[in-house]
């Protein structure tokens, strides 16, 4: 249920308003634009007397609201939330791109890889410490010394990072990480999105190969339910029929889900399309669809790369991807 309030309310009364909410066991979430506040009720809203509150003079209308999802409903906070990362904006036209290698293998590889990304205007580094892999015999990542390895390259090149969280036990590892991504398989691990909630840090939530829009956002809501409001929202394929590519890049979902939640939507081509030819394409379509970033896959060795090598740009491959971008942002969809 949302409360949309008159111009300049009168504060006793809305002191009053709020205070009989809050008696009903209800959490409010305050939002303010140009011209119009908003009480959004988050909780069970049956007891609540919509003509009763209709009938104040503080109040302008009184809407029913009937997705599950409260925190991360647009209804609730029509302005597009801004999450400031070191200094770094992203959402509401503060377009951003992570670029990186899809896991950490040694210290040389992340600095040349980290030297090129910010050269070609690369906003974050990303990079994988832990790794979730099909295979238990698959390179698994450098773990704790992988998270070392991106400070160290934070440190000498001025890039925030951004790194996979896969267990709630990892956690402590991740206090100097700019950004705790949760990745595809963990989307629906709720106690870990619950203990995510906990923290002041921005997460990067991916959508499940498997998963709703809805769904997504369901996971959004626990952690933004645990008071942590830094959420950003990754678009990264899902699984269909067809074969031909790694996943689907579902790009439609981008402009849908600007209409439903306000929190900033990354998309991610090079999971999505599993090719690195492809990589450029999609990124191109997702800036122009409105995105507010891209996670690209760069590597300095491709061939050899212990992970998704078949799916990673090179620096020079992934300079000619930003030039692209930049050139498309300026026509992007608005909505």
């Amino acid at each position: 249920m949302i409360i949309i309030l008159k111009d300049n309310p009168e504060e006793k009364q809305l002191d009053n308003l709020i205070s009989w909410l809050k008696s009903m066991n209800l959490d409010i979430h305050f939002s303010k634009g140009e011209s119009t506040t908003i009480l959004g009720l988050i909780g069970d809203t049956s007891a609540v007397d919509m003509d009763l509150i209709n009938a104040l003079d503080i109040v302008e209308t009184v809407k029913q609201v009937q997705e599950p999802y409260k925190n991360v409903n647009r209804k609730f906070h029509p302005k597009d939330t801004v999450i400031d990362i070191c200094g770094t904006k992203v959402g509401s036209g503060n377009f951003q791109v992570i670029a990186g290698p899809c896991s950490v293998e040694s210290r040389e590889q992340v600095f040349e890889i980290a030297q090129g990304v910010k050269k070609a205007g690369a906003h974050f580094l990303r990079g994988g410490a832990f790794k979730p892999r099909t295979s238990p015999y698959a390179f698994q990542g450098m773990r704790a010394e992988g998270i070392e390895l991106l400070l160290e390259a934070k440190k000498e090149f001025g890039l925030p990072i951004v790194t996979e969280v896969m267990d709630l036990s990892q956690l402590p590892l991740f206090e100097e990480v700019d950004v705790i991504q949760v990745g595809a398989r963990n989307m629906q691990n709720f106690e870990l999105l619950k203990e995510v909630g906990r923290l002041d840090k921005p997460v990067l939530l991916k959508r499940g190969l498997a998963n709703t829009l809805k769904e997504l956002l369901m996971s959004a809501e626990y952690i933004m339910a645990g008071g942590n409001e830094k959420v950003i929202l990754c678009e990264r394929g899902i699984r269909t029929f067809e074969t031909a590519t790694r996943n689907t890049l579902d790009l439609a979902a981008i402009p849908l889900l600007k209409t439903k939640t306000h929190l900033p939507i990354v998309v991610d081509p090079s999971h999505a399309t599993g090719i690195a030819h492809l990589v450029k394409p999609m990124a191109i379509a997702a800036a122009a669809a409105g995105a507010d970033g891209l996670m690209i896959e760069v590597h300095n060795d491709p061939p050899h790369a212990l992970c998704d090598g078949a799916q990673s740009l090179t620096p020079e491959a992934f300079a000619d991807v930003m030039d692209a971008v930049n050139a498309v942002l300026p026509h992007a969809y608005k909505g």
